[in-house]
């Protein structure tokens, strides 16, 4: 496979997870009062989710280093489509969350490959450029992702949203059977036993790259799903955007997002790996912080919640390559089990946040400031001091 077509297949693989969340999220008041569900059951169409991709990849991690991640790509791809086309006729709430939570498991396969496949083909370094790249095309499925679902749900409903997350995963199906290639060059006969599970988990758990950039990445992405899970209620029904403006807020979120992607892979070649993340971590708790601050004075508004979070979005763009290939670097021959528990960590977050704001939203602005700005030093704490000490053991022994 060429470079150029490697990068394609990994934003696809990568751009599935915005998308399951992004296309759905100007529908999510419109679905619940339509369910007559509550605001926590709503937050739990996007949390089980979640949940349920997180713990998926410790399960499809092992099998793609046991039977390769071609195999493991197309069966979950497949089943990512049938459980979106099965959420799109869902006939009540608990079934809209049943399948949602199948989506996620079957999402595992795809975002946990595109990972390991990055560690099968480059080394760290390259490889932290080669993610960067990826989730440069992440963010622009990201851009197209919000418009287009708030279109959707405008001009049809909520099922033509869901049912559209079918089509693409079916897409994106098509392209990987077609054009995709074995990445793994040698299987481990030996990566589903028990016993061999067990210590390479501990083995990767006590590994201090991965615990120092699995951290950045885990406490980057709770960030991030803060304003997810919280923005369509906070900007649409609080502050009074309608479902097309909520887009346009979404789509300037992935244009500094990508911004931020971009500024990764110059920064990289000029300051390397530490001194990057670092970097990004000053912009970050500058974004976090005035956040917070802004909306603890009194401001409340687009203009002083916006310009923040897209800064804090810029960060975000570096954040993630580094950390997820950081996080995966040390493991070659157990890229798929390191991918898994660092996606793993991710989305524990992730649901321990969606579950916090389902019991936190209070009609204002302060769940989704205050959650920003606190991810947001754990963030630049992190960038500071588990990275730098990382690298610095690095440097020494070589």
């Amino acid at each position: 496979m060429s470079p150029g077509l490697i990068v394609w297949l990994l934003s696809l693989l990568l751009g599935l997870q915005p998308l399951t969340t992004d296309l759905y999220l100007p529908a999510l008041p419109a679905l619940t009062q339509g369910f007559g569900a509550s605001m926590a059951q709503a937050q739990l169409t996007l949390t089980a989710l979640l949940l349920a991709f997180g713990v998926s990849q410790l399960f499809w991690g092992p099998l793609s280093d046991r039977f390769g991640r071609r195999p493991i790509l197309l069966w979950g791809l497949a089943a990512y489509t049938l459980a979106a086309l099965a959420s799109a006729f869902a006939p009540s709430m608990d079934w809209l969350i049943f399948w949602r939570a199948a989506q996620g498991a079957a999402m595992g396969a795809a975002v946990m490959c595109a990972r390991a496949i990055v560690r099968d083909l480059y080394a760290p370094l390259e490889g932290a450029r080669v993610m960067s790249k990826g989730l440069t095309g992440l963010g622009i499925i990201a851009c197209l992702s919000a418009p287009l679902g708030a279109a959707l749900a405008h001009w049809l409903d909520w099922h033509a949203v869901l049912l559209a997350l079918g089509l693409c995963a079916a897409s994106t199906l098509a392209v990987i059977g077609w054009r995709f290639e074995e990445t793994l060059a040698r299987r481990n006969p030996l990566a589903l036993h028990f016993g061999t599970l067990v210590r390479t988990w501990w083995k990767i758990l006590r590994h201090p790259s991965f615990v120092a950039f699995s951290v950045l990445s885990t406490c980057s992405y709770a960030g991030l799903f803060t304003f997810l899970a919280s923005s369509s209620f906070v900007l649409i029904q609080v502050l009074g955007l309608s479902r097309a403006q909520f887009g346009l807020v979404m789509f300037g979120s992935s244009l500094a997002y990508i911004l931020g992607t971009v500024l990764c892979r110059r920064l990289l070649l000029r300051l390397g790996v530490a001194r990057t993340v670092g970097l990004a971590g000053v912009l970050t708790l500058t974004a976090g912080t005035l956040m917070g601050g802004l909306a603890l004075a009194g401001w409340h508004s687009l203009w002083s919640l916006l310009p923040p979070f897209y800064l804090f979005m810029v960060g975000h763009g570096v954040h993630q390559p580094c950390g997820q290939s950081g996080a995966v670097g040390p493991f070659p021959q157990a890229a798929g089990a390191a991918s898994a528990l660092n996606g793993f960590l991710m989305m524990l977050a992730a649901f321990g946040v969606g579950s916090w704001l389902g019991l936190s939203m209070d009609g204002t602005v302060a769940p989704l400031t205050n959650g920003v700005w606190f991810w947001s030093v754990c963030i630049a704490l992190t960038a500071w001091t588990l990275v730098q000490r990382h690298e610095h053991r690095t440097a020494v022994r070589k």
